[in-house]
């Protein structure tokens, strides 16, 4: 039993010593690098925004009634001037009867009136004719002469009666007409919001019964851009976008519109920019969400930078408290840097030491991080452009430490606010 006490004394002991220097042994310092390359830079925008069709109609009707046929459904192509639905024409018919009735019957009433004022005309004439022979009184004359000025006033109203008799009729057969309503362009029936038997009203706000697309093959999409990237827009640049429905194809499109009205949700400021596409073959369809980046620089055979070196921060045993009071860090939290295409310059003094005035890189010398000043341009989610620099194309670059004192980093780096954003 002793023996066995003395062993496991012993594997408790090793243990010990083996844990202690493990944990108290420093991990080796490297660093990961990658190297600046030349190369073509595109920085785009990017937002988001729906399909739609460049010119979409709506169809209503201009009479009332019952559907009574429908020549057309969803998808539809449809020309212009075809009968796509047709209302129940019965009271249509029978209004137009109604009305030719009393346009002949005006018409023969103006026929009559025509007759009873040329027989008071040759009345008129005769009396006047036996007046001068002193046959007829005055008396007779005159009442010949009133005869035919109240055939002359009839004429008129006859005439009158006529032409609102023709222009009843006329309604009556535009009503007609309008019972079979037509497309207004070619294009397809996206949209159908009647069946056959449903009672639909005329009024004042005309009812939609059908939405035609004009021409599928050219697509447009309304983005909705922010206020801090709306004036890098203009117009004719180029965009790509993808949609769900295709997500490993890229389609393409231009900008055609820049709105300067603003669309204010929630205090958001946002401007709609309008993206013509071409749709040949037929793939997109209206509706469907579009992640479009718009192409507002571009620059070839330029130095690229890794965007994550220019976040890199070197951290070393015994200096992490010193660092970061030295470069204004109070929390923590690595120093915020200018952003990407900032024209400021860093000061030119060893990593650790003196005031941060600008972006700088770490480059390797013996195996230690040496700190470099830069100036940067334009930049994407891969890359930024080198403006100003003593770096040149494929020198090594900092973007990562692998090792070095990792407890007393995550130890230097919490606070008691927890981390700052």
């Amino acid at each position: 039993m002793k023996k066995y006490l003395i062993i496991f004394g012993v594997i408790i002991i090793s243990a010990g010593i083996v844990g202690y220097f493990f944990y108290n042994h420093t991990p080796e310092v490297s660093y990961k690098t990658a190297k600046i390359e030349r190369g073509t830079i595109v920085s785009t925008v990017a937002a988001t925004g729906n399909l739609s069709a460049v010119t979409t109609v709506q169809v209503g009707t201009q009479v009332s009634g019952t559907i009574q046929k429908l020549y057309v459904d969803f998808n539809s192509r449809v020309k212009k001037g075809q009968a796509i639905a047709e209302i129940d024409p019965s009271l249509f018919n029978a209004s137009v009867d109604q009305s030719q009735g009393n346009y002949l019957s005006a018409e023969a009433n103006l026929q009559k009136a025509r007759i009873t004022l040329a027989d008071a005309e040759r009345t008129f004439a005769r009396n006047k004719k036996m007046l001068a022979d002193g046959i007829v009184s005055q008396g007779d004359f005159d009442a010949a002469e009133t005869i035919l000025q109240s055939s002359g006033a009839s004429l008129k109203s006859a005439e009158g009666a006529l032409a609102q008799a023709r222009g009843s009729l006329m309604q009556a057969k535009t009503n007609l007409r309008y019972s079979t309503i037509r497309s207004p362009v070619d294009g397809v029936v996206i949209s159908r919001a009647i069946d056959v038997g449903q009672t639909v009203a005329a009024s004042f706000q005309t009812p939609t019964l059908f939405t035609i697309a004009q021409d599928l093959t050219k697509m447009q999409i309304e983005v909705s851009v922010d206020e801090a990237d709306i004036s890098r827009i203009k117009l004719h640049q180029i965009t790509s976008f993808t949609v769900d429905s295709y997500p490993e194809q890229t389609f393409r499109g231009k900008v055609v519109q820049i709105r300067s009205s603003p669309v204010i949700t929630q205090n958001v400021v946002t401007y709609v920019v309008v993206v013509n596409v071409d749709n040949s073959d037929m793939k997109l369809m209206p509706g469907m969400t579009a992640n479009v980046s718009v192409e507002v620089a571009k620059k070839d055979g330029v130095l690229k930078l890794p965007p994550a070196a220019l976040r890199f921060k070197p951290k070393s045993k015994g200096d992490d408290s010193k660092d970061r009071v030295a470069n204004g860090d109070r929390g923590g939290a690595s120093p915020q840097r200018p952003a990407a295409g900032s024209t400021s310059t860093a000061g030119k003094g060893p990593a650790g030491k003196g005031k941060d005035k600008g972006q700088q890189v770490y480059m390797l010398s013996d195996g230690k991080p040496v700190v470099s000043p830069v100036k940067t341009g334009i930049a994407n989610n891969s890359s930024i452009e080198l403006i100003e620099s003593s770096l040149k194309e494929g020198d090594d670059v900092i973007i990562e430490q692998i090792g070095g004192d990792t407890k007393k980093k995550a130890g230097a780096s919490a606070s008691p606010m927890g981390p700052r954003f």
